[in-house]
């Protein structure tokens, strides 16, 4: 491959439509009949096992793995983009928001559970966006496993674990207890850090302010004098 091959080989990879892009769009397309097939099956917003909900718990699973499989390719191919960075996350809280909410809506989990989850979830985006200014919040271990938790309790969730065996439906209730304490504990690490973020930057501003100062300083001193006749 010639060079002029190679750079066009790169910026076709790093534009809009490669693979993990694509995948990431069709989990977005996937969130509203993800939502379709759970309320399919739930005539006066009580929820039935029906082959909808069994629809619904296929989709879920589906757009999980495109999670994970676009982040793979991309890392793995060199086609991380720009796009990818901010559409990726927006698909995974439109897919983990939307089945909280709407597991609340079928009265099958507590509104207080869904709130505590969302209000992190976009608190902690919210604040990404605040202090992107003063630099990059680190990602944490603690958020995969956070994610990791949350997926497996809507997933439990999601099946219709009353007509499997009423007892699994106490373990569901656990997991997802675990996923708000995990979510609650990494979003106060976010807001710690978001903290020693800003006040880096300012010190760092302030430093190089100071610095351009010193050389202005300096540089007058230098300015040789003028003399006269």
């Amino acid at each position: 491959m010639t060079s002029t091959e190679a750079t066009a080989a790169g910026s076709n990879s790093s534009g809009i439509w490669n693979l993990p892009n694509i995948l990431t769009m069709l989990r977005i397309v996937l969130v509203p009949f993800f939502v379709w097939f759970l309320v399919a099956d739930a005539p006066g917003l009580r929820s039935e096992s029906g082959p909808w909900r069994w629809a619904a718990v296929a989709a879920f699973a589906v757009a999980i793995y495109t999670d994970k499989l676009d982040g793979d390719i991309a890392r793995s191919r060199g086609l991380v983009t720009d796009f990818g960075k901010i559409a990726d996350p927006i698909a995974d809280k439109l897919l983990i928001g939307s089945a909280l909410v709407m597991l609340s809506v079928l009265n099958e989990l507590p509104w207080w559970i869904t709130v505590v989850i969302l209000v992190r979830e976009w608190g902690i985006t919210a604040l990404r966006f605040f202090v992107i200014r003063y630099g990059v919040i680190p990602a944490s271990r603690g958020g995969k496993l956070k994610t990791v938790v949350q997926t497996a309790a809507i997933f439990l969730y999601l099946l219709p674990l009353s007509a499997i065996a009423p007892w699994l439906v106490w373990v569901a209730f656990a997991v997802m207890l675990v996923a708000v304490l995990i979510t609650v504990w990494t979003g106060v690490e976010y807001v710690i850090e978001a903290m020693k973020v800003r006040a880096q930057g300012l010190r760092r501003r302030a430093e190089e302010r100071h610095d351009q100062e010193h050389e202005h300083h300096d540089h007058e001193h230098r300015k040789p004098e003028t003399r006269e006749g």
